[in-house]
């Protein structure tokens, strides 16, 4: 019951985090049109929460080596939850935008402390599991949360998202303070060389690390690339790109959550290799279809689905065997696998995006590109030794 309960917490300010982004969207055509905006300024609200949020992962991975998780943990949600409830009061773009950083900034903790608080819980198959299911609320919440955040806007204005996310943050926030006991107390156990600089350096992190970038990092490059490329290259509609979406993450969750004991079955390097093989050979499949032409909408779903179903059998595991790669230093490693993540999809995105009218082709050739780094790094590098 106690673990359920930190679970439950640090899922809950996981999702906070989230939700700076995902609830926040609907609001950027209202916020382009204040005094002095557009529609380019109004994405820069995004943008510096990203930047924040990049920032406060390496911040945290850090810190958390040097302080009471706790503790940093509490104070990052309350700062998230005050920068929150000031941007309700602003109406200057260029104050809105440096508030957001500051919030991406707080807001990137539970991110970062969550896999290593877990697997100090759990049994290596448990934390797989409990890995899946916040990688499965994960997944729904992009869905969810821009629908939430629009109705929210439709009732109260502009402001609504930010207040909702404020009023959240206090809730959150009272319940960590009441149940501070049962979260593992102290620093991270690591060793006193621990840096950055030494994960980088070290082949076996750098095997589940960049194989895990590379096979979420590609998935998240065709998501962002498939709604341009189906209605302006494919002839579909949004329709066809929600419906694609929904397989995914369906996918994506019923595996993910079966991968523990899969895992503890065949084996966890198994399951890796498995899953990060099935996202490539998406990739390939994805762009033999763009090279040949093509054709209806709905066979998207098909070559794409390959991709959920890998992430999710190695999602849980490879995260795991990452942060246990970090040998003691789980909240930098954690933070490591999120920005590599995070780097590898931003980049993909903004080179491609010069390419992305040359329809299907170009997207899938850059998916399958990244899907192979992930292989490659997977192949190339030395495992964790059992």
């Amino acid at each position: 019951m106690t673990r359920t309960l930190i679970c439950a917490l640090l899922v809950m300010g996981t999702l906070l985090g989230m939700a700076g982004i995902d609830l926040i969207l609907p609001s950027l055509p209202l916020l382009a049109t204040w005094p002095g905006g557009d529609a380019a300024r109004a994405q820069l609200v995004i943008a510096a929460y990203v930047a924040g949020a990049m920032g406060g992962m390496l911040l945290f991975g850090s810190l958390g080596a040097r302080f009471d998780r706790r503790l940093l943990l509490m104070l990052a949600i309350a700062a998230f939850g005050l920068l929150s409830g000031l941007s309700v009061l602003v109406h200057d773009l260029d104050l809105l935008i440096l508030l957001r950083f500051g919030q991406g900034l707080a807001g990137s903790a539970p991110a970062v402390f969550a896999p290593g608080i877990i697997r100090r819980l759990f049994s290596e198959v448990g934390a797989m599991r409990a890995l899946a299911l916040l990688g499965s609320i994960e997944a729904i919440a992009p869905g969810a949360a821009p629908l939430a955040g629009a109705a929210l806007i439709a009732w109260a204005g502009w402001q609504a998202p930010f207040l909702v996310i404020a009023l959240a943050s206090l809730l959150v926030l009272a319940c960590l303070g009441a149940g501070l006991r049962i979260l593992p107390a102290g620093r991270a156990e690591m060793r006193r060389e621990g840096s950055y600089l030494r994960l980088l350096r070290d082949p076996v992190f750098l095997r589940y690390g960049l194989s895990h970038g590379g096979v979420l990092g590609g998935l998240l490059i065709f998501v962002f690339g498939a709604p341009v490329t189906i209605i302006t290259g494919m002839g579909g509609t949004m329709g066809d790109f929600v419906l694609m979406q929904a397989i995914g993450v369906t996918l994506f969750a019923v595996t993910a959550n079966l991968a523990g004991g899969l895992a503890k079955r065949f084996g966890i390097e198994r399951m890796i290799s498995i899953g990060t093989f099935m996202a490539f050979l998406s990739g390939v499949l994805l762009l033999a279809y763009g090279w040949t032409g093509g054709g209806p909408v709905w066979v998207l779903s098909l070559l794409f689905a390959p991709m959920n179903i890998g992430l999710g059998l190695r999602g849980p595991p490879g995260f795991l065997r990452a942060i246990m790669a970090g040998r003691g230093d789980d909240d930098r490693a954690a933070a490591l696998v999120i920005l590599f993540i995070t780097g590898i999809s931003s980049a993909g995105t903004a080179l491609l995006a010069p390419f992305i009218t040359l329809g299907l082709p170009a997207l899938s050739l850059a998916v399958m590109l990244v899907q192979a780094m992930g292989l490659a790094a997977l192949v190339i590098l030395p495992r964790l030794p059992d």
